[in-house]
């Protein structure tokens, strides 16, 4: 595999746009945090940053869903590989969200 095979995979929007969605989402709990510090409201509404980042996590996957669909049969080794790229980034906010709420 080609550092060139890899690359025409990233030019795809299927491929880096959950990958931009995971980094919003991340960016977003880091500017929560540097704004609000850590205090929760303690009402239970959780507010507007919270839903839109559930919808930006949960928006990435029928896009990731169809670059699966697309790409697996025509390059399966480089869309594993872009696959789990985006599983990882995925992850690492909601990861970042359960860490903070252990505090």
């Amino acid at each position: 595999m080609t550092n060139s095979e890899n690359n025409s995979l990233f030019k795809q929007p299927s491929a880096w746009i959950p990958l931009a969605m995971s980094f919003v989402a991340l960016a977003m709990i880091v500017v929560f945090v540097a704004i609000n510090g850590f205090a929760s409201s303690g009402n239970g509404d959780e507010g507007a940053p919270a839903r839109i980042f559930q919808f930006i996590m949960v928006a990435q996957l029928p896009i990731a869903g169809y670059f699966a669909v697309k790409w697996l049969p025509k390059q399966p080794k480089q869309s594993l590989m872009v696959l789990a790229l985006q599983a990882v980034a995925w992850i690492i906010p909601i990861v970042t969200i359960i860490y903070l709420e252990s505090l």
